[in-house]
């Protein structure tokens, strides 16, 4: 299967995105039930309040009018009111609590399901896509939305009900001046929509400038020397400074945007205060009102025009989440390796006859990368594939081990399509060393720990020994347990090399690969490299791809591939026996630069020519 390309969708998600975000929520519904029961009671208390203290009000102003002080029930309403915000405080620690921990549950979740995905992707995905973008959907997207709800679910939820108790309450109080304060309703709506369609392209913007600037970083740390030795320090500058530019730029209009609807809800908010207390003052005039109601309801006025501020403010906020929110998304909905039938029985390798049969692939539909591949390995067999840059070897080695999956024809090892065998129990047979060396931050022994977990010291230090590692080991100061990191950089490429040569050497698995195994050692190292692995390979069906032709001259069989195709097939004795592919490779690596044969070279048969000795 081809890698799937990932890319955004358009600004405009935010309904999908932001339903599919609360529906991550199902899991911990409970307590979302509770905190926003709590959140209920905080309200009704908040809302409940101005009512009484507006009726505190007119027991004070009560002798003023003629009649008497009652302080009784003055005393008790401030008591009750005293009371009410104490539970108000409570109420809002427990919805804090209990959104805090149910938000942390969706985002240990949605971590994990990114991680999860990962591993499920094609090896294509990882080629199409930079790997900062991808580490800064799974990092920084998943972090930005776990802010975002944090306070999104427990203030959003807290400013409708306020919005609708206060609402209520002022149309209990005067339904005149209720509907002068709900003259605003229309306006801050008109804002908020109009704002919320301008400013979520721009925050989709800002975190893909985000993941772009991410990839620029990734890439300069990681290629640091090389940047330094060609003296490109003021390219990679301006490279960064052209991202980091836009990604200022995209911030700046997200944050204009959004952060315009606060002041205008504010302004609307104000106007409407204004034209509440003029009319209310009438009405408290005209003996319509009392002057504790007046008191009240400006008190609602504010709790009603507060939330809707605050539902303005939160805009920033819901567009930033639902942006990240569709980044995550389209990481998690990309195509991947298509899932495997239960039923399908893990099969080892117990022969290791290894059959192409016409097989053809392209990393693209346009180009072919191999086309009509057939050849078969008989157990035991050394196969080496040799060939200019490019000409498809390790893209052999990649569908031997279903990296990628086929376009035509078929391969068995023992008679069993790998089709059909799962992926796990496939690889499992397999012992690798890549051609790009990997190596995690640990210790050099959990390194080589790692082609078979759980093995002891003394199996892998013989693995160590056989592959030439133990002596430079065992001259750092900490041995075995040398930590590594960034990638081992601590050690020089041959020594990496050597350390995943161990590691598979540990591995002993029924099928080796070596792509390219030798190719960041000294001429003395390779040379002991290969008698290492000429034990190594005893009794197991290898393949070799190598462009330094001396170590493949002992292999079975030779693949000479050219454009995707085999040109050429033989022994090293039978492929130099004839002017061809094979034979110019091998004379362009053992004649003088001028391109003249050394007349000291020879092999029997074949004048000029000589094989290189052990």
């Amino acid at each position: 299967m081809k890698g799937a390309h990932l890319a955004d969708r358009k600004g405009g998600a935010f309904l999908p995105a932001a339903a599919r975000l609360i529906g991550l929520l199902r899991p911990v519904r409970g307590r979302m039930l509770i905190a926003i029961a709590a959140t209920c009671g905080f309200a009704a208390l908040n809302v409940a309040a101005p009512k009484l203290l507006g009726d505190a009000t007119d027991v004070v102003v009560e002798p003023l009018v003629g009649g008497t002080f009652d302080e009784g029930r003055l005393a008790g309403l401030l008591l009750v009111v005293a009371l009410m915000y104490l539970g108000t405080s409570l109420f809002n620690w427990v919805q804090g609590a209990l959104t805090a921990s149910a938000v942390q549950r969706l985002v240990f979740g949605l971590r994990s399901a990114v991680e999860e995905k990962l591993h499920r992707l094609p090896s294509g995905h990882f080629q199409e896509q930079t790997r900062g973008d991808v580490l800064s959907r799974a990092t920084n997207d998943v972090d930005n939305i776990s802010q975002a709800l944090n306070q999104l679910l427990t203030q959003l939820i807290m400013s409708v009900l306020m919005l609708c108790g206060s609402l209520a309450m002022m149309l209990w109080i005067s339904p005149l001046l209720a509907a002068i304060a709900l003259l605003s309703v229309p306006v801050s709506t008109l804002i908020t929509v109009w704002m919320a369609r301008q400013s979520q392209v721009y925050f989709a913007a800002q975190w893909a400038s985000t993941g772009d600037l991410n990839a620029h970083i990734e890439e300069f740390v990681t290629g640091h020397e090389v940047i330094k030795a060609f003296g490109q320090q003021e390219a990679a500058a301006a490279i960064f400074g052209r991202s980091n530019d836009r990604l200022a730029r995209t911030s700046a209009r997200a944050q204009y945007v959004s952060g315009a609807v606060q002041p205008l809800m504010v302004f609307v908010a104000n106007l409407n205060y204004v034209a509440v207390a003029v009319v209310g003052a009438l009405q408290v005039a005209a003996g319509a009102m009392t002057i504790g109601g007046i008191q009240a309801f400006i008190q609602f006025s504010r709790l009603f025009t507060q939330p809707m501020g605050q539902i303005g403010g939160m805009l920033t906020l819901m567009q930033s989440c639902a942006a990240s929110a569709d980044r995550v998304f389209s990481l998690l909905d990309a195509a991947e390796i298509p899932r495997e039938d239960p039923a399908q029985v893990r099969q080892p390798i117990l022969r290791g006859r290894i059959e192409f049969e016409d097989v053809t692939f392209g990393y693209t539909p346009e180009v072919e990368a191999v086309s009509g591949l057939s050849f078969s390995v008989r157990p035991g067999e050394t196969v080496a594939i040799v060939g200019h840059t490019g000409a498809g070897k390790t893209t052999v080695v990649n569908l031997l081990m279903r990296f990628y999956e086929l376009d035509s024809g078929r391969i068995t090892i023992d008679g069993t399509d790998i089709a059909s065998v799962p992926l796990d129990s496939l690889r499992s047979n397999f012992g690798v060393v890549l051609q790009d060396v990997w190596l995690f931050s640990g210790t050099i022994s959990e390194n080589i720990e790692y082609g078979a977990p759980g093995a002891s010291d003394a199996e892998i230090v013989a693995a160590a020994e056989a592959s030439h590692v133990d002596h430079f080991v065992r001259s750092l100061p900490a041995g075995y347990s040398t930590v590594l990191g960034n990638d081992g950089d601590s050690l020089s490429q041959g020594q990496r090399q050597l350390i995943t040569i161990a590691r598979a050497q540990l591995a002993g698995r029924s099928v080796l690969i070596l792509d390219e195994a030798t190719s960041s050692v000294d001429t003395r190292t390779e040379v002991q490299i290969r008698l290492a692995m000429s034990r190594l390979r005893q009794g197991r069906t290898s393949f070799v791809i190598a462009h330094r032709l001396s170590t493949v001259r002992d292999a079975d069989l030779i693949l000479v591939m050219d454009h995707g195709r085999i040109v050429e097939q033989g022994t090293h004795r039978s492929l130099l026996s004839v002017d061809g592919h094979y034979r110019r490779l091998y004379n362009a690596q053992f004649r003088g630069i001028d391109g003249e044969q050394d007349p000291d070279h020879h092999v029997a048969g074949q004048p000029g020519v000589q094989e290189p000795g052990l």
